[in-house]
């Protein structure tokens, strides 16, 4: 690197990113790689645009105020980002700095052409490519008009697109710097674009060749519509020829123009099979180099292919690693737990470190391997039978990977004295006293793990939460806790097709398990609003809430008068749920005890909507309807032929039901509990570093794996980098929306509701409460951000447990992911709120204050005029 201004794209590396941006650092790696050609030119560096900015003193203070602006304030933001940009292009390129240009360019003559594109440092990430988001000059003759250009490309740093799509990705203005890449212009037969994975399906092994005539920028802006190739294990396997009817040209006196194409050359095609192939050869070998699938821009000259750029592609979803070259299929974990949002990595590793089966992750999320179960028979049915039950999507998803043949290797049946399924085959008694002891194993189990903890701190504490770890499985493990859990699922499955057979009636077990005893979950939502009829007579206290903003207030909250009431109230409530948080099975994300302001809100809505007891109200009148509905079903049986059979079945499965149903949220209640004692002593340990100097703050442990944070511990060393990295990766995972299932070839598969028995335009989802609502949808994505009034219709991405406080005040339930014994499914069907779950897209196709009608028996909702 010889010249602190100007770079030859041949002593460029990877590594100089921060001199030269991303779009250079690409392109001087892409120039090392051996029969990859890539068109000669240099660089000029982010050190001169930093020198040109250094002489005008008032883009400085635009810059502060560009970072101060609210983002929603576009007006503010495109009048300042137009004054940077005029402030840079008028400001003269100092007279060194234009010698040193005009001296690369020296050796090509005055009338060479050149492409002057930007590269800023925010530029080609592994997170984000920033396409188009910068200024690209084709056929730029002369080194006046060089210079010139080159001005307007770090203004185009600048633009109010490039600022907004930096405000979406968490990047500072100040902090980018612009460089600039002078290549020598080449003219090509054709050109255009090659994904090395499918940029739809995701599929690694899927590469697609768009191409057209003449310069590539007529396929890159969508000017023409190009032939595309798809290419697989060396092969073109479909083409789409389009009728090309323009192409970009460079004209002679510089610039470019659109240019009509003849007629009879329109169809034909820019590429040939043979050609396509051999440039998939190439994406290949670039994308090998930089580890990861490219979008890459080509041009065909003279029947050799030039490359002038490549940039990861960053809307694929990861593929979780894996230690041989077999195929292999994942379904997502966050779908069946209701929270697909990315999770921190000690917040993975201790989700892997306390489940019952092995997970793997990619992208912040996890993913469980069901390779093997889909290759024999007897578990292939056993699997999709026990899926499609709750998810019908992902069964649509794994049959369709099914469909792909020879993917999933085919496995013999079991043979004699192996398991067919680890399905549980021993039926347990109706008795309620089973549900009491589980619980009390469950209590027990956590007061030892509390009392064993307290004195554990560095390394001990690790050694002993390997060794609780284990106790965690086993209680979760537990043969009669399973058996417990499948007795109230299987009672359910068996109402709804029995009576559906005999009645004719859908989804009947949802009216008769309203307010089944012992739902820790749906307890938790009641409980909230006997804390809100505690506060509701003190006036002062009311005040003093709505004004809450410290996560202190806690302390001064006795001071008004019924304070100490309303702390203590409080206090109980947080005792016994305080554990809970949205998305709680990232042990890293802030509990209600953490965070207690989460709850303000809400009990504050309960005060202004209901009336006092309208706990004991609602729950009492859910077990009357729950009652009515029993003796209605079984008066009717009765008068049926064979009638007294029928009904006395029936009753035994409604009381086996109401037995367990409710213990079906209580393993997860104890997985939390057990967690927030985990986060306590880390989070103990994790203030131990910052004092000493090794983490920055806190919550660095949290971008730690467990073994990681256990290193850190024994050697009081941490690898800030590694740390820097994590952020910014979890940062860029939330851009991405984890598939249902994701196969080893990179393919996510959403499935498909194969469904004709539902009014034209409606959305469909699976139905998991019965009854038909009508009223106001509430778009909400964030729980804090709630704002309900009674007879909304709450529309979400997921609901966990943390959720159930709301449903005590919404009409109807709608959610994007989600299954029919997933929490919000089991609490809505509690509470007697109709729901509709798993519903594609709904946060988006249902806009927040729209009339909808939801059909909770029939599973679709409707968007009313």
């Amino acid at each position: 690197m010889t010249d602190a201004y100007v770079l030859d794209l041949r002593e460029i590396a990877g590594t100089h990113a921060a001199v030269v941006g991303g779009k250079a650092a690409h392109l001087g790696e892409l120039s090392r790689i051996e029969g990859i050609r890539v068109p000669g030119g240099f660089c000029v560096t982010t050190d001169a645009f930093r020198r040109v900015v250094a002489e005008a003193p008032s883009i400085g203070d635009s810059l502060e105020r560009l970072s101060r602006l609210n983002p929603d304030d576009r007006e503010a933001i495109r009048t300042l980002s137009e004054l940077i940009r005029r402030t840079i292009e008028g400001t003269a390129i100092p007279a060194d700095l234009a010698a040193a240009i005009s001296g690369a360019l020296a050796p090509h003559g005055e009338h060479t052409a050149y492409a002057v594109r930007s590269s800023a440092t925010a530029e080609d990430l592994p997170t984000a490519s920033f396409a188009g988001q910068q200024d690209t000059y084709l056929n730029v003759l002369g080194p006046t008009a060089v210079l010139r250009h080159i001005s307007r490309c770090w203004a185009s740093l600048f633009t109010e697109r490039a600022v907004a799509y930096r405000r979406r990705n968490g990047i500072d203005h100040r902090t980018v710097r612009m460089a600039v890449v002078v290549q020598r212009m080449v003219v090509p037969h054709a050109a255009g674009t090659l994904f090395t994975a499918d940029p739809v399906t995701g599929n690694r092994k899927v590469a697609t060749v768009d191409a057209g005539f003449g310069l590539g920028e007529a396929v890159v802006s969508g000017r023409v519509d190009p032939d595309v190739f798809t290419v697989r294990h060396g092969a073109v396997v479909a083409r789409a020829i389009a009728a090309k009817r323009h192409a970009v040209h460079a004209l002679p006196d510089g610039g470019t123009r659109v240019v009509a194409i003849d007629p009879q050359r329109q169809e034909q095609p820019a590429l040939t099979d043979a050609q396509a192939v051999r440039l998939v050869r190439l994406g290949r070998r670039i994308e090998a180099h930089f580890g990861r699938p490219q979008d890459i821009e080509w041009c065909l000259v003279d029947d050799d292919f030039r490359i002038v750029q490549s940039r990861p592609i960053t809307t694929l979803f990861p593929v979780p690693e894996a230690r041989d070259q077999e195929n292999h299929v994942y379904v997502s974990v966050g779908h069946g737990q209701m929270m697909t949002d990315p999770m921190k990595p000690l917040g993975l590793s201790m989700w892997q470190l306390t489940t019952m089966v092995p997970m793997h992750e990619a992208g912040g999320r996890l993913f469980v391997d069901v390779t093997r179960r889909l290759s024999a028979p007897a578990s292939r049915a056993d699997l999709l039978d026990a899926i499609g039950k709750g998810d019908p999507l992902i069964r649509d998803a794994l049959e369709a990977v099914l469909d792909h043949d020879g993917f999933v290797p085919s496995l013999p049946e079991a043979g004699p004295g192996e398991p067919r399924s680890a399905g549980v085959s021993t039926p347990i008694e109706t008795d309620p006293a089973i549900v009491a002891e589980l619980v009390e194993r469950s209590r027990v189990s956590i007061a030892a793990l509390e009392r064993g903890i307290r004195t554990k701190t560095g390394t001990e504490l690790f050694d002993f939460l390997l060794e609780a770890f284990e106790e965690h499985k086993r209680v979760l493990g537990d043969p009669l806790s399973t058996q417990a859990i499948m007795a109230g699922m299987e009672a359910t499955w068996w109402l709804n097709d029995k009576l559906q057979e005999w009645l004719g009636e859908k989804n009947a077990a949802d009216t008769l398990t309203l307010s089944a005893p012992g739902n820790v979950t749906s307890e938790m939502g009641l409980d909230l609003l006997d804390v809100a009829d505690v506060i509701r007579p003190w006036p002062e206290v009311v005040a003093f809430l709505q004004g809450v903003e410290d996560e202190g207030f806690l302390d001064e909250l006795a001071k008004p008068v019924g304070g100490t009431e309303a702390r203590d109230a409080l206090e109980a409530y947080l005792d016994r749920y305080g554990m809970r948080c949205v998305g709680e099975i990232d042990i890293t994300r802030p509990r209600w005890r953490e965070r207690p302001t989460t709850l303000v809100p809400v009990i504050l809505d309960h005060i202004r909507t209901f009336e006092p007891g309208a706990a004991e109200r609602r729950f009492e009148s859910g077990r009357q309807t729950a009652r009515m509905k029993e003796q209605e079903v079984l008066s009717r049986l009765r008068d049926l032929p064979d009638g007294d059979r029928k009904a006395d079945e029936a009753k035994r499965m409604i009381d086996r039901v109401r037995t367990f149903i409710g213990y079906r949220e209580y393993p997860k209640y104890g997985i939390v509990s057990r967690y927030f004692v985990y986060k306590q002593a880390l989070l103990e340990e994790a203030a131990r570093l910052v004092r000493a100097g090794v983490l920055a703050e806190q919550e660095d442990a949290f971008y730690l794996t467990f073994q990681e944070f256990h290193d850190v511990v024994r050697s009081n060393q941490v690898d800030h980098r590694l740390v820097r990295q994590r952020k910014e990766a979890f940062r860029a995972y939330h851009a991405l929306t984890p598939p249902r299932v994701l196969t080893s070839d990179g393919e996510a598969i959403t499935g498909a509701y194969r469904r004709d028995d539902v009014p034209a335009g409606a959305l469909i989802g699976l139905p998991v409460s019965a009854g038909t609502i009508e009223g106001r949808a509430r778009v909400i994505l964030d729980m804090a951000d709630a704002d309900l009034e009674a007879g909304d219709i709450l529309v979400t991405t997921f609901t966990d447990p943390s959720w159930s406080p709301l449903f005590v005040g919404i009409a109807g339930l709608v959610t994007e992911v989600g299954g029919l014994m997933t929490h919000g499914a089991v609490v809505a069907r509690e509470y007697g709120l109709p729901a509709v779950v798993g519903v594609d897209q709904a946060t988006r196709l249902i806009r927040d204050g729209q009339r909808i009608r939801v059909h909770g028996t029939d599973g679709y909702i409707e968007v009313l005029p």
